[in-house]
């Protein structure tokens, strides 16, 4: 179906291709995994496939893509879209339309199909993925699952033979992201599409891949079954972590396959201690007191007379389906947003801020552009400050380090207070780079870098682990870790089960603008199975979060031997 003869890729400016010289073949039918870290050409190989590359990305292609016989060289993306169909990262960017219905003949229409066949084929797709109660709806009224789901039924309607998925499920809840792939699955198995997805989030995706394409980032691809490609490769799921550090063979891809394997494990582990994934957070007064905040739009709530108390040095993860509040609640918190019940106090300065790291001068009060309008007393005084879900809401001009120059200037800090903050979270950005070039990462640290120049007490993060891959969550555990040592609160709202288990000390659970949960992070995410990491569920009842711990204490108990 998929044929990659001798591939190489070259952009512009680079000094070595991002593919080079792949050659692989892909069946009908298949479910195919691309995995790789971030910038290692996933994209690139996605885009190889529908002609987007080189046609509209520019660069050199070399060597020969072909799709159901058609040559990509010769074929452009709008000559391929009756066999590919691409679904982005953000499904809500890509609508045309302003209905579920609208939107899945919409491709039907620019390919002139007759009204007949177009009818059939809407009422087809609605019955394969569950939408038929939503036909009529509006689609910015729909949940991030919802969209995820019309998203893929908008190019299903033309019938392709391939689909191409770049990280369906970063921006959905545990229960979203089980229908997204149940319903990949099913087209897989039932109607024989064959399916190249690129996710960071494996964890939710291994087990169900028949093949993985990994690029270690030199420009090759290996290629074969999932248990032989992640013995070996860049990035796993705790899963496989797991599975090697324990030297399970074969190799399991599923809780199921993991718990069958870990008898002996848990039975080691049984008798010793369990290292905290944390330290203890010794009780002080509260750096923000939130009494009945009550956030509406229209008539509905969205956030329903939430008390919560924010303690310095604190991690808290805010975790809920799409739709709970999270995001509102955060804003209403900050003060950016709307607040229309409920007081929000911040505890005054007794002493001074919290001391800058070694090498950075102190700085005082500020705020950030675009989050300024409306914005209260108290968090423009850099009190509390706030990353959005898309961090480039705030970087609006041209250079990293004219970024960083207005940061010094709004916070009235001293000259280079942004540019020490930036190093020592990702050195090495070059200040005339356009903060659009760089990495999800890299952003995310120039934002959060803008963001802590006016040295705030609480930090609110809103889905930071959107499009990074696993060292890069950890390069941001330990980020957040050294603003919670340095006694700010952060709070981080996130659908990633994995990050909060591995970063947070406490867990709030929302639905429907309630917080329905809230207490230590073992005693909450364990108690439910959307929310438990692979670890707990693999080693239940044992009280294990995550593959770190586990190491750990078998370390500690080989060192006592």
């Amino acid at each position: 179906m998929i044929r990659f003869d001798h591939v190489s890729v070259l952009y512009s400016g680079s000094a070595a291709p991002v593919l080079r010289d792949v050659d692989l073949e892909i069946e009908e039918g298949e479910l195919c995994l691309v995995v790789g870290r971030t910038g290692a050409g996933k994209s690139t190989l996605l885009g190889a496939v529908n002609g987007l590359v080189p046609h509209f990305t520019g660069g050199t292609l070399a060597g020969r893509v072909t799709v159901d016989g058609r040559d990509t060289a010769d074929h452009p993306p709008r000559e391929l879209a009756d066999v590919v169909g691409v679904v982005g990262q953000d499904p809500l960017a890509g609508f045309v339309t302003d209905t579920v219905e609208e939107e899945l003949a919409y491709a039907m229409e620019q390919l002139a199909l007759p009204p007949d066949v177009m009818r059939k084929r809407v009422e087809e797709t609605l019955d394969l993925l569950g939408l038929a109660d939503l036909r009529h709806r509006a689609l910015a009224e729909l949940s991030g699952g919802q969209q995820q789901r019309v998203a893929i039924g908008s190019v299903l309607t033309a019938h392709p033979r391939v689909l191409v998925l770049d990280e369906p499920t970063s921006a959905l809840d545990p229960t979203a992201a089980e229908e997204v792939l149940a319903a990949i699955t099913r087209l897989v198995h039932d109607l024989g599409v064959t399916v190249l997805l690129a996710e960071h989030r494996l964890e939710r995706v291994v087990q169900y891949a028949d093949r993985v394409l990994h690029l270690p980032g030199d420009g090759t691809v290996a290629d074969g079954a999932p248990a032989d490609v992640f013995r070996g490769a860049t990035v796993a799921p705790p899963v496989v972590d797991l599975g090697r550090l324990a030297h399970w063979d074969p190799l399991p891809l599923s809780v199921r396959d993991a718990r069958r394997a870990a008898a002996g494990l848990r039975e080691t582990l049984s008798g010793l201690p369990v290292p905290p994934v944390r330290p203890d957070v010794p009780a002080r007064a509260p750096l923000l007191s939130a009494t009945g905040v009550t956030v509406r739009y229209g008539d509905v709530i969205a956030v329903r007379a939430v008390d919560l108390d924010l303690l310095p040095g604190q991690i808290t993860a805010l975790m809920g389906r799409n739709g709970a509040g999270k995001s509102s609640l955060l804003w209403a918190l900050h003060g950016a947003g709307p607040r229309h019940g409920g007081t929000v106090r911040h505890t005054p300065r007794t002493d001074e801020p919290a001391p800058p790291p070694a090498g950075v001068p102190r700085r005082a009060g500020g705020s950030r552009g675009l989050l300024r309008r409306r914005t209260p007393a108290a968090a423009q005084a850099g009190e509390v400050a706030l990353v959005p879900q898309t961090p480039t809401d705030l970087l609006y001009l041209e250079t990293v380090g004219a970024e960083l120059a207005q940061a010094d200037r709004e916070s009235a800090a001293a000259p280079d207070t942004a540019r020490g903050i930036l190093d020592r979270l990702a050195p090495g950005i070059p200040g005339d780079s356009h903060p659009r070039d760089l990495s999800e990462g890299q952003r995310l640290c120039l934002v959060l870098a803008v963001q802590l120049t006016s040295a705030p007490r609480v930090v609110l993060l809103d889905e930071p682990t959107r499009g990074l891959d696993y060292q890069a969550k950890r390069a941001l555990t330990g980020i957040v870790a050294g603003l919670a040592a340095e006694g700010r609160s952060v709070v981080i709202s996130t659908h990633d089960v994995e990050f909060a288990a591995t970063c947070a000390d406490r867990v709030v659970v929302m639905a429907d603008g309630d917080v329905v949960a809230d207490g230590p992070t073992a005693a909450v995410i364990v108690a439910s199975p959307a929310f438990a990491p692979q670890t707990a569920k693999i080693l239940a009842p044992l009280p294990y979060l995550t593959v770190a711990q586990v190491e750990q204490a078998l370390a500690t108990a080989g060192a006592g031997q």
